[in-house]
């Protein structure tokens, strides 16, 4: 199996460190408002890496942060005159509920930033016994001029960025680059004490001392967006690896960015779109197959009719699943094959080649094209087929079964009795009563197809 490390901008084979155990960290969001579809797909797209990882039988810890003290958190809290702890634990779980319907494993573990300030403190003041920070009037900076692999993991040049490209200038630093490990108290913040008096810690550092407390100095992945490469990761390397003297994560994967209409998601750009608002329209299965429709590290080009496109993609293959149940359903026939190994072949290969969740779904396409074009299938040759359907859909966490929380419940009893209905008058040359027929159930949220199975019905969004 080999995997994209950004930091060696090649592929690689990946061999853990420790045998069969994964150490797998992912930075998660700052938790001060609802799930944006740039968070799901950074979350979705490692949830299918990890599920994957624990298919090829890997032993995975999966660690996947919340930032709960930060500017936004604190704004938030402040213009609705509650703390910063309610703000983040009403966001948390409404993270939780959001990565559920998506069907993301929850992570082994989910620490946050406010529960490791004892040992952020002894980080910073690790880095600033050994020279690598510095300390003025309460607030703490890594000097990057000190540390070697600065910028090894985005190519920047460092020269470039001193001399104050895209770099806010702070007449605290020593160097346009450092960057704060502890800052002090503002009026209406949260702080704690600390040998520099009382604050709270910088973004970067809380990465650090997370991945080391849960996972141990040295991990397997490190996981996030394209965004985050710089300043966020090169920040967490430098820190990680000035205060612990050893690299700090063997595999750096980074999820590419949405795109709204070809145009790069932004608030200020004005097409920024929360999570809950796109499940209005789509279930969360849809959302989720959306997103593993692309390599991870490609650019996500997002629209309604894209999402409608990928739907009706999804469709196809959960048709195809219900086609299979109705076959096992009618009892009929005995075994004659056994299910060609080719289209796990394809899709193991695949997603051994840097996780190409695209081309694993390709490979489950073909399976699908090969049971559509099947005659005569038994109910156990069904029952072998179906599993098979399952078993790789499962891998990617792809349900196929409708399990959207915004979907109307269907009379199954009517559905039947009026397509029992359509087939009478069909049968009797009655075209005009099988229109209205097909008419009623599409009123009620029922699309149906004729096949060589007879009709078959899927409820509509």
């Amino acid at each position: 199996m080999k995997l994209y490390n950004t930091l060696t901008r090649q592929k690689e084979e990946f061999i853990p460190i420790d045998g069969n155990n994964v150490k797998m960290y992912v930075c998660g969001p700052t938790v001060y408002n609802l799930m944006h579809i740039g968070n799901a797909r950074s979350q979705v797209n490692f949830d299918a890496i990890r599920r994957y990882l624990i298919y090829k039988s890997y032993n995975v810890t999966y660690v996947l942060n919340f930032t709960d003290v930060d500017d936004k958190i604190i704004n938030k809290a402040n213009a609705e005159g509650v703390s910063s702890n309610e703000i983040a634990e009403r966001y948390i779980a409404e993270v939780f509920t959001d990565a559920d319907n998506l069907n993301d494993l929850r992570a082994d573990i989910n620490p946050r930033a406010t529960e490791v300030i004892d040992e952020i403190i002894d980080m910073v003041q690790t880095l600033t016994d050994k020279g690598f920070a510095y300390a003025v009037d309460g607030s703490v900076f890594f000097d990057t001029t000190k540390f070697d692999g600065y910028c090894k993991l985005s190519g920047k040049n460092i020269d470039d960025l001193n001399a104050g490209a895209r770099i806010e200038i702070d007449n605290e630093k020593r160097n346009p680059t450092d960057f704060v490990l502890w800052k002090p108290a503002k009026p209406g913040e949260p702080f704690w004490a600390s040998p520099w008096g009382n604050g709270r810690p910088g973004w970067h550092i809380e990465c650090s001392v997370m991945a080391k407390k849960y996972l141990g100095e040295t991990i397997d992945i490190h996981g996030g967006g394209d965004d985050l490469t710089f300043p966020h990761h090169e920040n967490e390397i430098a820190q990680s690896e000035a205060a612990n003297g050893k690299p700090f994560a063997k595999h750096w994967l980074h999820n590419g960015m949405i795109n709204v209409d070809n145009v790069k998601m932004s608030k200020s750009a004005g097409n920024f779109f929360l999570l809950r608002e796109i499940a209005e329209k789509f279930t969360y299965d849809e959302i989720r197959f959306f997103i593993l429709s692309a390599h991870y590290r490609s650019p996500l080009n997002f629209s309604d009719t894209l999402l409608s496109a990928a739907k009706s993609s999804f469709d196809r293959i959960r048709n195809c699943a219900d086609k299979l149940k109705r076959i096992i359903e009618s009892g009929n026939g005995s075994s004659s094959m056994e299910v060609p190994a080719d289209y796990r072949e394809m899709f193991i290969a695949a997603m051994d080649d840097d996780f190409n969740t695209a081309n694993a779904i390709t490979a489950i396409f073909e399976l699908v094209k090969f049971i559509n074009t099947r005659e005569n299938t038994t109910a156990l040759d069904a029952e072998k087929l179906f599993n098979e359907l399952v078993s790789l859909c499962d891998i990617l966490g792809l349900r196929l079964e409708n399990s959207s929380q915004n979907a109307a419940q269907i009379d199954e009893d009517l559905v039947n009795s009026l397509i029992e209905k359509r087939i009478e008058a069909k049968k009797n040359k009655d075209f005009a009563e099988a229109d209205r027929l097909r008419g009623e159930l599409s009123d009620i949220g029922v699309e149906i197809k004729d096949t060589r199975e007879g009709t078959v019905w899927t409820q509509k969004n």
